[in-house]
């Protein structure tokens, strides 16, 4: 399974039960939901595995199914999905996870069904989707998946040679030693490491490096919801990775962080990529919907397809970070440009020919419309931000193209971490405030010679 994936993990049902609410209980001060519809989906380690498919990886997902209603909602998604099925076996009930929903608000969630002894036998069947797998990532939700002994044991003895991601919790076993990466999140890394909730970013660090340590772990990674993430490896190093908060349903972000960091993994990426990739595609996951979205017909695809951002899938930053991989697989340099490139003309064309030349690739990072808007006041931009965008695809020096709105694009340069950040000669290193963050990787940053009586204003100047 070249580049594929094995997810190991409980399987659980995920059900929304989708309302009205217009009125109160006569015998009690709670709400009364008319219940409009029901959408069961794959849940748990099986959302993970899900996303995972959806990307396009081979996925085989290893989980206990109980012989109940449940399982089988959960066994034709998986199957339907793509994805091979080694089933352990539950004597038990498959556990579900049920939120009444208010107009796509939660009112409340109903947890049922769980517990019962997995399959004793590990599968033949495992054994030959492990000895092909790309990666692996166990994702625990506490059911006994991911404390089975057999399985453990299977894992254990495969260590030095899997590339193994383990998504833990609270209620479950810690990680075999060894494991590639681990993601808590910041409320799990706290119960787990047994130490007060911190808040400052130096606290998380020591948190993470305590769990390293106690893992046996290559590295941690701590997810901080809307704040990013911040990885610590077993050396010592500290990356952190941070994005403007979006709103949306975080309902399985965990998952999708999860997953997008595993399958960059299972594609031959090194860890600080996958990470990365995994705090774009939570962000975009989170802003297009969450889980209820993620599962539908078109779900959205984590880095390498068309990914479903922030309402404008051809320019998200995912395939850009799969791009860079890529080209420094190859053993080539990722060059990075930016700008507002809002009246398209000869000075952009020689200055984006000119940042091409540094390396193997050109990735433009395009200030979005909100950021036009601050920048250069409410008249701008003239033309809006998928058009730009669709405008300097189209150019031969142009390799990829993605869209940030914050005030700086510091960010979205710690996911590509190009080898080169080039601009115009109207600014000068010392006044740029991403050449610190680029020179953090080793990174430098190139001035291009400036192009006199060439710029967007001066055109708008003269049409008026």
């Amino acid at each position: 399974m070249n580049g594929g994936l094995v997810v190991i993990g409980d399987a659980l049902l995920d059900r929304d039960i989708e309302g009205r609410s217009e009125r109160l209980c006569p015998d009690a001060p709670v709400p009364v939901v008319d219940q409009m519809s029901s959408s069961p989906r794959p849940g748990g380690a099986a959302l993970a595995a899900t996303l995972a498919a959806a990307a396009g990886a081979p996925v085989t997902m290893v989980t206990a199914l109980a012989p109940d209603g449940a399982a089988g909602e959960i066994a034709r998604a998986l199957v339907g999905a793509g994805i091979d099925l080694i089933d352990l076996g539950l004597d038990g009930s498959t556990p579900e996870k049920v939120r009444v929903m208010d107009c796509g608000r939660p009112l409340l969630r109903l947890d049922r069904g769980g517990g019962g002894e997995v399959g004793a036998a590990v599968p033949p069947a495992l054994h030959g989707a492990l000895a092909g797998a790309g990666a692996v990532l166990v994702s625990d939700y506490g059911q006994g998946v991911a404390d089975h002994p057999g399985l453990r044991a299977v894992l254990a003895a495969k260590a030095a040679r899997l590339r193994l991601v383990w998504d833990p919790h609270p209620r479950g076993p810690e990680p075999i030693e060894g494991v590639e990466l681990a993601t808590p999140n910041l409320e799990e890394a706290a119960r787990l490491g047994g130490l007060p909730f911190p808040s400052e970013e130096e606290e998380i660090g020591r948190l993470a490096f305590r769990l390293v340590r106690r893992w046996q772990a290559g590295a941690v990674c701590i997810t901080r919801s809307g704040d990013g993430a911040l990885l610590v490896a077993a050396d010592g190093d500290v990356w952190s990775y941070g994005l403007a908060a979006v709103d949306g349903d975080s309902c399985g972000a965990g998952d999708m962080f999860a997953a997008a960091a595993a399958t960059v993994l299972a594609r031959g990426g090194d860890r600080e990529e996958a990470v990365a990739a995994a705090v774009i595609a939570a962000r975009d996951f989170v802003a297009a919907g969450g889980a209820r979205a993620a599962v539908a017909p078109q779900a959205p695809a984590l880095v390498d397809a068309d990914e479903q951002g922030v309402g404008r899938s051809p320019v998200s930053i995912g395939p850009a970070v799969e791009l860079a991989r890529r080209v420094r697989a190859a053993g080539g340099a990722v060059v990075a440009t930016g700008g507002c490139f809002d009246l398209l003309h000869a000075g952009h064309l020689r200055n984006l020919e000119g940042a091409r030349s540094f390396g193997d690739c050109l990735i433009v990072l395009l200030n979005g419309d909100e950021s036009v808007r601050r920048l250069k006041g409410d008249g701008r931009p003239l033309v809006d931000e998928l058009e730009r965008a669709e405008m300097l695809k189209a150019l031969r020096c142009v390799d990829e193209v993605a869209i940030f709105d914050e005030a700086t694009p510091v960010d979205a340069l710690r996911m590509l971490r190009p080898d080169v950040w080039a601009k115009g000669g109207d600014y000068a290193v010392k006044d740029l405030p991403e050449a610190e963050a680029v020179a953090s990787w080793g990174g430098r940053v190139a001035i291009l010679p400036q192009i006199d009586d060439r710029s967007t204003t001066r055109l708008i100047e003269r049409m008026g």
